[in-house]
């Protein structure tokens, strides 16, 4: 009895190439978009694998409680002992920061020091708690670098939350954290597949805070990610050659413990050298221009991954 592969999701444009990948393996697969739908509790799931793809920012593109819909699915899958890949516990993670940062220190992974705050006042109150004279406020469910904003004052902070460019969170906490200033502008972002790394990304930040590997996010020049021969730029996004690190063993290890087999993980490191893991994105993006380039190709591998299951079922 395998059924089908059922991807979970909320974004037509992240989920095209997974599906692509599925067509050419001829593996039998059907999208479940949770914007809207309905969920009969007393009826029971079809027969296959289930692989959730929600996103935190499923608010952005109007689909404000895909997540809480997805996570009543998921309940439902997992009831009826079905396998699903990147489920309830995973999806818990990709919606809250607080709980991605507690649960990565559980497993001797850095990061940077950060302070929940509800309310304009408590924001202020925490940032001057913080007593750093830079530092970044963020949303604590975002995505895609959604409300990340760089301080260097107190008085910069009340300007802009009292401005009209203010970003109010979705679900009402913002992240006062330490700024990490990296030597070089760039992060890495670690992919996963299976719960086992699959390769490390360099991604350029000097453009700003706007990280999504996505091709859809890539929509102009400033983000292009591939070469511009004629200045010599390098991409926005790179994939490592070679790529060594001691927090990957780290990384599998809280991945396994949290029933996550698909993510990537993104890192910075400072002026001394230390480490901090900022963000785990459980929907997982990849970079087509960058895979071409590195002949790796994670939706791909995410696709025969998908297939084994189903083979298993």
């Amino acid at each position: 009895m395998q059924g089908k592969i059922y991807v979970i999701h909320e974004n037509n444009d992240w989920t095209q190439h997974l599906q692509h990948r599925l067509e050419a393996l001829e593996l039998p697969h059907e999208l479940w978009h949770l914007d809207a739908g309905q969920l009969d509790l007393s009826s029971k799931p079809p027969p296959g694998v289930f692989y959730n793809r929600i996103s935190a920012s499923s608010h952005t593109r109007d689909h404000r409680y895909a997540p809480e819909f997805a996570q009543g699915v998921l309940a439902w899958l997992e009831h009826h002992g079905c396998r699903v890949v990147n489920g309830s516990r995973a999806l818990s993670l990709e919606i809250s920061k607080v709980s991605q940062y507690l649960a990565l220190n559980q497993h001797g992974i850095r990061t940077p020091e950060t302070i929940a705050a509800v309310g304009k006042h408590q924001v202020i109150q925490a940032a001057r708690q913080l007593d750093r004279g830079s530092f970044i406020t963020k949303h604590n469910r975002a995505g895609k670098g959604q409300g990340v904003k760089l301080f260097h004052s107190l008085t910069a902070l009340e300007a802009y939350l009292e401005g009209p460019d203010y970003e109010h969170p979705v679900d009402g906490i913002t992240l006062i954290q330490q700024y990490i200033d990296s030597p070089s502008p760039h992060i890495t972002r670690h992919e996963f597949i299976n719960g086992k790394f699959f390769y490390a990304v360099r991604v350029d930040t000097s453009e700003g805070f706007e990280l999504c590997p996505a091709d859809v996010c890539s929509i102009d020049d400033a983000f292009c990610p591939a070469d511009n021969t004629e200045t010599g730029t390098k991409p926005k996004f790179e994939i490592l050659s070679d790529y060594h690190s001691e927090d990957i063993a780290r990384y599998e290890a809280f991945l396994s413990a949290n029933q996550v087999k698909v993510a990537g993980i993104e890192s910075i490191r400072d002026a001394s050298g230390n480490t901090y893991t900022y963000d785990v994105n459980t929907n997982t993006n990849y970079n087509s221009d960058a895979e071409a380039v590195a002949q790796k190709y994670g939706m791909l591998a995410l696709a025969r991954y998908l297939g084994r299951l189903l083979n298993q079922s």
